[in-house]
């Protein structure tokens, strides 16, 4: 195996394994190597990411352990990114995403925020217990094109509906994507 190929394994794994450090220590040792920060995110972290989702669908995993293999990703980002070229960081769909008004579980909001990361989505999160207008002020303060809003509870479930009615009454409706979801 080349080194190349070994450091993409040792990420994957330090994802997999929960193990923060090993994230951090393969992706400084990635950069040391002089190879693209991309592809350390995009097949070693990602793959990992992918990886533990299987055996959350397995019943392996759980809730917990997908945070704290996010809490590994994240680490070994705070490495790589700002070793990403520029056009790789410009070539992004911008995302705003948080949990509407009225509701604080922010679990599901979270780990889809981690997947679009991890798939090089720049995200922006708002939060939780976010006011419809909010999520539109902040599309058009940073030219976001896709807004994901999250509640878990059915009777915030309206503020995803006023949200897209302030898109359309500001005329931006067909220029964001909604994602919704909870």
């Amino acid at each position: 195996m080349s080194i190349k190929e070994d450091l993409l394994k040792e990420l994957s794994n330090s994802i997999v394994d929960m193990e923060e450090e090993k994230a951090v220590k393969a992706s400084q040792k990635w950069v040391q190597e002089g190879l693209k920060a991309y592809d350390a995110i995009d097949k070693g972290l990602s793959d990992g990411m992918n990886r533990a989702g299987i055996l959350y669908e397995q019943e392996e995993y759980y809730i917990p352990e997908l945070l704290m293999c996010s809490d590994a990703m994240y680490a070994g980002l705070g490495v790589l990114r700002p070793h990403l070229d520029k056009n790789e960081e410009n070539n992004k769909h911008k995302v705003v995403i948080g949990v509407v008004e009225g509701d604080t579980h922010d679990i599901g909001k979270n780990l889809v925020k981690i997947m679009m990361e991890t798939e090089g989505f720049e995200v922006i999160d708002l939060g939780r217990d976010v006011p419809p207008a909010d999520f539109v002020s902040k599309t058009k303060e940073v030219g976001a094109d896709i807004i994901a809003l999250s509640t878990l509870m059915t009777t915030t479930m309206d503020g995803m509906d006023q949200v897209i009615k302030l898109l359309k009454s500001e005329g931006i409706r067909d220029k964001v994507k909604v994602m919704v979801g909870g």
